[in-house]
């Protein structure tokens, strides 16, 4: 898996585009949040970069060093400064940090890890913090997204891994991405916002 994020991330283009997932940009716009916000599976740092520019400490960690190089480059163009790990989650300095915040956007983990990392980056929110999730739904049918049926997610899932969040928003809904190269065209996706509970 960590190569074929290193072989998609070494192109001289960004794999999808230099904006932030709008869903994950107008949630942070809407909410205004403060701190700390934790990052997953971030890639060539589009996120960061905007949740930096929007005055946030970012924290985000991919498997990929070829993602790490281009998220740095974008931000030191962007004149924005994000702290960005590579390697095993669970091996991480940000393990011993509580985020105000987290975000999930198409973070389509291995199936036999998914609710372990999922659970780990819960219980690294702060009580009232908050976690934003995009991710590609069960009925989805078009472009992008994981080969693997059973990697892509459904709203009971989303409940069963984040029970103890309060539920902002879920729903599911049919998209229509122009994300640089490789997320193009209608997407099916689930998107939670959930306020974790004390």
């Amino acid at each position: 898996m960590k190569e074929f994020w290193d072989d998609r991330y070494k192109e001289n283009e960004y794999a999808y585009g230099i904006e932030p997932n709008k869903f994950f940009k107008d949630t942070l716009d809407a909410y205004k949040f403060k701190g700390n916000i934790l990052l997953p599976g971030d890639g060539e740092g589009r996120n960061a970069i905007y949740a930096a520019k929007k005055g946030l400490n970012v924290h985000a960690f991919d498997i990929s060093i070829e993602g790490k190089k281009k998220a740095l480059k974008l931000a030191e163009i962007e004149n924005v400064t994000i702290n960005y790990e590579v390697g095993n989650f669970y091996d991480l300095d940000l393990n011993s940090i509580k985020f105000d915040a987290g975000a999930l956007i198409f973070t389509h983990f291995p199936v036999e890890i998914v609710e372990s990392y999922h659970t780990k980056i819960a219980s690294l929110i702060k009580s009232n913090g908050i976690i934003i999730i995009e991710a590609y739904s069960k009925n989805h049918s078009g472009n992008g997204g994981p080969k693997n049926p059973e990697m892509l997610f459904s709203k009971e899932m989303i409940q069963q891994h984040f029970s103890n969040f309060s539920t902002l928003k879920l729903e599911e809904i049919e998209v229509d991405f122009s994300e640089g190269k490789y997320h193009q065209g209608l997407g099916t996706v689930i998107r939670f916002v959930g306020k974790k509970n004390n």
